[in-house]
């Protein structure tokens, strides 16, 4: 559980075995009250709620690297009878097995996974792409009488799942130039200009993302209005109603769970593995090789620092990943976010009972 300073987080009890797939919407409530209550959750507007309650209700296991999601998405499809959707923006690359931490052979065989495994490294892989395939194996998964489950920790893949494509205002070549030579003299003064007149984008993207910076302000510049009021409109037709379940874990521990993480990366071949990308012809600058890790040994076997450094540097950005998801989940507009036991704590049990009310409590709305 996350150690918030005054705040005592509770968990239902777990609940009695039942199906609860999509469909089973009848099956009886956890007996006393709304499962709901007990979790610490966070209601992300009445909007969305009442504009989604015909779309098809989702359950999407979300959280920061290392909380433990992928084996509480394997515990709960396993209890659910469901499959897993990764969304994940790197393990669809074959081949970067080691750094993207991707889910076990024996897991996969116990149940099986979807969009892992589906690009080579010198493609680049797109949230646009995935917003079309990932709907297709939910689609598939639910035609066999099972429940799909998303899981992953790529925010913007999630928001394209449940929203569709973001139709952005068209792109004017003068003025990204004029935008990118504004940020090669002063980078943080187009981030300050960026949190003055959009300040929701700005929280959003941060002081580093430069491409999604310039776009933000691009798109102001052009249509005179903010990136985020374009987006506002855009989520008022989502295509899902969704559970977006996060494992509760205090932020220290997450922190000693990444650094452990990245020292059994690195103890495991993970530098051989990188150096057999390159050698198979990925060029350095593939986006494959932009991912975190992968990234700071493309620059070791570069010359640019030593392993031991490497190893560091992927510790320090991991961390880092972990503080903007964290960031992104306390801020969905994506759905009802729920924080969790993590799966060592009974996690599934409380998911299970999430989703039996989430489902129900569409059922009752539709009608």
């Amino acid at each position: 559980m996350r150690a918030d300073p005054g705040r005592t987080v509770e968990h239902p009890p777990p609940p009695e075995p039942q199906d609860a797939r999509q469909g089973a919407a009848s099956a009886p409530p956890v007996a006393g009250a709304d499962p709901l209550r007990p979790v610490r959750r966070r209601e992300t507007g009445r909007t969305l709620e009442v504009l989604a309650v015909s779309a098809p209700p989702l359950l999407i296991l979300a959280g920061p690297t290392g909380s433990g999601k992928s084996r509480l998405a394997l515990e709960v499809a396993e209890k659910l009878d469901g499959e897993i959707v990764s969304a994940d923006a790197f393990a669809v690359y074959r081949g970067l097995d080691i750094g993207t931490d991707k889910p076990p052979a024996a897991w996969r065989e116990r149940v099986p996974h979807h969009l892992i495994d589906v690009a080579d490294p010198v493609e680049r892989y797109s949230a646009g792409r995935f917003a079309r395939e990932a709907p297709a194996a939910i689609e598939a998964i639910r035609r066999r009488g099972r429940l799909p489950i998303v899981a992953g920790g790529t925010h913007f893949y999630i928001r394209a799942l449940v929203f569709g494509l973001f139709p952005e205002p068209p792109r004017d070549a003068a003025v990204r130039e004029r935008l990118e030579a504004a940020w090669r003299r002063d980078p943080p003064a187009l981030f300050a200009r960026l949190s003055e007149i959009d300040p929701a984008s700005a929280e959003r993207i941060g002081p580093h993302d430069r491409q999604r910076i310039l776009r933000a302000l691009e798109v102001f510049e052009t249509s005179g209005t903010t990136l985020s009021s374009h987006w506002e409109a855009h989520r008022r037709h989502p295509r899902y109603r969704p559970l977006l379940a996060v494992p509760d874990r205090a932020r220290r521990e997450l922190y000693v769970r990444i650094d452990r993480r990245v020292e059994t990366m690195f103890s495991s071949g993970f530098e051989a593995e990188v150096r057999g990308l390159l050698e198979d012809g990925v060029p350095p600058t593939a986006h494959a090789l932009k991912a975190i890790g992968y990234r700071e040994i493309v620059a070791h076997l570069d010359g640019r620092w030593d392993l031991a450094e490497a190893e560091e540097r992927t510790k320090t950005a991991s961390r880092h990943l972990a503080k903007r998801q964290l960031t992104w989940l306390r801020h969905s507009t994506e759905g009802r976010v729920v924080w969790v036991p993590p799966p060592e704590a009974g996690g599934a049990d409380t998911i299970a009972a999430l989703w039996r009310h989430h489902v129900e409590e569409g059922t009752r709305g539709a009608s």
